[in-house]
């Protein structure tokens, strides 16, 4: 494809903008239009998200690889990097921002929601530092395979909306292909960015951020007496909740400092992110990640630490007494953790067949994942499994196959089966439950590399479609594509995972 020059707003108008947050003041971001590419080539437009948008499907056809490589601006964008700051690995960066992302705008979709459009790779910012503001197509498809995962599991995400390759290489450890992300967000405003005026003790500035995402994502906030402390409670609980949804399917962040945790509760940013085989509590992917900060056991109280750094963005507009504002900030990170306790206990239940609560459910579940992680027994297939065994217990010889020692599972297979014996649930009924759970596909990391590899090597995208579909449909058995629900093999274990930048 030839070189397209950046157009006039007039040449194209497949979205609707309304940008709320380029109203903001100056201070907030950058303005700047993306950097041009030398070939664009759209590898993949999420049709059903872009109608779900209430984008111009014939426009982005015609132009898409022109607009998702940012060599066209469509009309009514207005370009510009987010500042924010952030904790990384516990070091705090006061300045970071959008270093390699545009956001265009915001469109209005068929439900009402506002969504931000945001260029990922689209070149150099004031935010950049040293970096080139590009991105290699590994990392944008393993962003597309896994955010539309997390959306098929009913996890709050951003989501995916093209992969364009931009026809020019960028330079890391190897020159790769570059490519350029375009994602879909509620929003993009993160701990970090409340944290980067808070650092300049700007706490107007804070204010104005504050009632920027009340009125953006929790509206019914407006009224409370201290709508701020409402704020803060509001996001905890959303965080907490989905966390819980993480450790549920075994997912790994990888990097969650706090420019990459959003205070609209969606999970952002997938980078050196994974989802376990082996069950193991203290599981850590991420080549940067050398004393397991954010190992998978570790994400909920990261979460509450996270929490701790934007209350203290926040606490001077809790109260105007000190004392009372800390307390209340202590009171709300208190409450994060019963909070999470109640939603990861709530869903593990579920995910081994109870709808009803008993005193000694935490511990029957913490036996099955000691058993898991002193079997080496596969995290998804395991309650998959289960699901099965729930409804007969000749299925059992399949589950106990998962643990390294067969036999280990029998009393606690005894011992669950005594409590589901309490459950008004009917066995098929509690099957069906279960497997609505309990997902059959992940993205398997080997799965998303062959993927990642094939594209690269070959320009074979046919394999990263694949995985697309099977994991579009996680909790269908798909018999015609059983391979992918199974673990890597010997020598296909992926041991570590990069951040991308």
């Amino acid at each position: 494809m030839n070189y397209v020059p950046p157009q006039s707003p007039s040449e194209t108008a497949p979205f609707r903008f309304d940008n709320s947050y380029a109203r903001l003041p100056a201070t907030f971001y950058a303005r700047l239009e993306p950097t041009p590419v030398a070939e664009p080539w759209l590898v993949k437009l999420n049709r059903p998200l872009a109608e779900e948008l209430g984008l111009d499907i014939e426009a982005l056809e015609r132009d898409g690889a022109a607009i998702f490589s940012g060599n066209k601006v469509p009309t009514g964008a207005e370009p510009l990097a987010m500042a924010y700051a952030g904790h990384q690995f516990g070091t705090f960066v006061p300045q970071l921002g959008d270093g390699r992302a545009i956001l265009l705008g915001e469109v209005i979709d068929r439900n009402g929601r506002r969504r931000d459009i945001q260029l990922k790779g689209s070149g150099q910012t004031p935010y950049s530092r040293r970096g080139d503001g590009r991105a290699a197509l590994g990392p944008v498809l393993r962003e597309y395979i896994v955010s539309e995962a997390m959306h098929a599991f009913g996890v709050p995400t951003t989501r995916a909306l093209a992969a364009t390759v931009t026809g020019q290489p960028v330079y890391r450890e190897q020159i790769l292909p570059g490519a350029v992300f375009t994602r879909v967000a509620a929003s993009h405003v993160r701990v970090g960015t409340f944290q980067f005026f808070a650092a300049r003790g700007d706490t107007e500035s804070v204010r104005t951020l504050a009632d920027y995402v009340i009125g953006r994502h929790y509206p019914e906030l407006k009224e409370d007496e201290r709508p701020y402390l409402s704020l803060f409670k509001a996001v905890a609980a959303r965080q907490a909740a989905l966390i819980a949804r993480w450790l549920h399917i075994g997912f790994i962040h990888g990097v969650m400092n706090t420019d990459n945790m959003t205070v609209s509760g969606e999970t952002i940013d997938f980078g050196p992110c994974a989802f376990m085989d082996t069950f193991d509590p203290k599981k850590v992917f991420s080549s940067i990640d050398q004393f397991g900060r954010y190992a998978y056991a570790n994400q909920p109280a990261i979460g509450q630490w996270n929490l701790a750094r934007l209350a203290e963005t926040l606490v001077p507009l809790f109260d105007p007494v000190a004392d009372t504002a800390v307390n209340f900030a202590n009171d709300t990170l208190s409450e994060y953790g019963t909070i999470f306790q109640s939603h990861w206990l709530d869903g593990m239940r579920r995910k081994i067949g109870l709808s009803t609560a008993e005193d000694g459910d935490l511990e029957l579940i913490q036996s099955l994942l000691t058993l898991m992680h002193n079997g080496n027994a596969d995290f998804t297939l395991t309650f998959r499994q289960l699901a099965a065994s729930a409804e007969d217990e000749h299925a059992d010889t399949a589950l106990t196959d998962l643990f390294d020692n067969r036999t280990a599972p029998s009393s606690w297979l005894n011992d669950w089966r005594r409590r589901l014996a309490r459950e008004p649930m009917e066995a098929g009924a509690r099957r069906s439950a279960m497997r609505a759970v309990n997902p059959a596909f992940i993205p398997r990391n080997h799965r998303v590399e062959q993927a990642i590899d094939a594209a690269i090597r070959d320009a074979d995208f046919s394999l990263f479609e694949a995985l697309l579909d099977v994991t579009s449909r996680p909790y269908e058995d798909q018999p015609e594509h059983a391979a992918y629900a199974e673990p890597p093999q010997p020598g296909e274990e992926v041991l570590q995972t990069f951040c991308g930048t």
